[in-house]
């Protein structure tokens, strides 16, 4: 069955417009508070990030939840992992985050952790969707559930994080600069840093409801690179507004992104024997990443593009690494999901291992060029079943031999087919690129 709400992340959309609405939430709650409650006794957890229309709806949850009987839990602004960790930690049926993660402060979302600290299944998403469908009941009233807020929170996370790196480990004499996008790591983030040594510099973390995201954090690195090179910093790390994104800055001020980031952390386990399989990636990671594995002979597997699709393939592969080069890093040897602060964690501490700086280690993974046109073409048929682009994709994945590769994949909002062609040599690649897009424009013509 295809989903109603729900998709590859939860439900997001516009704030005040269908269903991101106080009275949708209200309901949504009524039918999670049902819909967990058919596991027994209910306690949910309920958290979020530092925009404005968090406070409205997280009481329209809060009485939905009620409602249906489930006890609530409030968290406050906190990450996005957090509220994942938390939920296992307090034996709750389920997490709640309010957010739309890097989007600007008029979007905002809901994202639902299982009591284990993973995304729901798809079957009980589908079970929430058909009771949004019923009318709402409320509970006999010895039966509603009670509210209650967990004023150490922030507290339990920052020592959670701390515990992903050994006891003993200081990072004194390491200075960073930290942004923290405004969103809900500006209050745990520089916590964490500066209680295992580091001199840390922090940007924007001082949310007003209403500048989450903007013109910062890890979808804005402009501010964050000019920080670390201002401060002659030794590196810069920036997360998005829900802290389950994090990239980085070296101290020449180049941007490092999630594929380089994921594979300073598994050649550290590798070096380690701690790694435990591959690393998964996306259709969008890098090929140089893959080919830097390759070469330390660590097996690595794309997944569909969405953090949902790694974390079901380590899932699957019992493996421990994956993420996407957007800054989305999951370390399964310490957490449940994508954690920006864990995963920035363990980079610190490969960097500490080898006595490098994060501009000389990231020097093992050679980007590939890679050449991206996207082609509009009017409806009809899709370009991409046509036997002549078929044909084509074929003939120059087998010219690249192995050492390049070919996506092409329509748009999932626009009339677009979107030509990916990467490998070693640019001008090759370029080549190729306009060749395949001149193609399916014919072809669409």
């Amino acid at each position: 069955m295809s989903k109603k709400y729900f998709g590859t992340d939860g439900i997001r959309g516009r704030v005040g417009e269908y269903p991101i609405t106080p009275d949708f939430m209200l309901k949504l709650g009524w039918a999670a508070g049902m819909a967990f409650r058919k596991m027994g006794a209910c306690k949910v957890l309920v958290g979020k990030d530092t925009r404005i229309s968090g406070y409205m709806f997280e009481s329209a949850l809060e009485a939905g939840l009620t409602s249906a009987g489930a006890d609530v839990m409030l968290l406050g602004p906190m990450p996005t992992p957090a509220i994942a960790y938390l939920a296992r930690t307090f034996q709750a049926e389920a997490g709640i985050v309010i957010s739309a993660s890097h989007n600007p402060h008029d979007d905002n979302g809901i994202k639902f952790f299982s009591g284990r600290g993973t995304k729901l299944p798809d079957e009980l998403e589908l079970m929430i969707e058909e009771l949004l469908d019923t009318p709402m009941t409320v509970v006999e009233s010895s039966k509603i559930g009670k509210v209650s807020r967990i004023n150490d929170a922030s507290g339990r996370y920052i020592e959670f994080c701390k515990s992903s790196v050994p006891t003993n480990t200081s990072f004194a004499g390491l200075k960073i600069v930290i942004d923290c996008a405004h969103g809900a790591t500006y209050k745990v983030a520089p916590s964490v840093f500066r209680e295992l040594g580091a001199e840390v510099v922090v940007l924007s973390a001082q949310p007003n409801g209403l500048n989450i995201n903007d013109n910062c954090g890890s979808t804005h690195m402009g501010p964050l690179q000019a920080a670390v090179l201002s401060e002659h910093a030794d590196l810069g790390i920036a997360f998005d507004g829900d802290g389950d994104r994090v990239l980085m800055v070296d101290h020449t001020g180049a941007i490092v992104d999630g594929d380089e980031l994921i594979f300073i952390i598994a050649r550290d386990l590798h070096e380690r024997g701690k790694l435990q399989g591959g690393v998964v990636g996306t259709l969008m990671s890098n090929l140089g990443l893959e080919l830097a594995l390759a070469d330390l002979g660590i097996p690595f597997v794309r997944a569909n593009v969405g953090d949902r699709y790694v974390i079901a393939e380590l899932l699957e592969r019992d493996w421990l690494v994956g993420g996407e080069n957007s800054g989305h890093v999951v370390c399964f040897n310490h957490t449940t999901t994508g954690d920006a602060i864990i995963a920035a964690l363990q980079v610190l501490m490969a960097l500490k291992t080898r006595n490098e700086g994060l501009a000389q280690t990231r020097q093992a993974l050679r980007k590939c060029p890679q050449v991206l046109i996207n082609v509009r073409f009017g409806g009809g048929d899709s370009p991409l079943d046509h036997p002549a682009v078929k044909e084509a994709s074929k003939r120059v994945t087998e010219a690249m031999a192995g050492r390049g590769r070919v996506l092409l994949r329509k748009s999932g909002t626009e009339p677009l087919v979107r030509v990916m062609v990467e490998g070693e040599d640019e001008t090759q690649v370029r080549s190729y690129a306009e060749e395949l897009a001149k193609l399916v424009t014919e072809v669409s013509a």
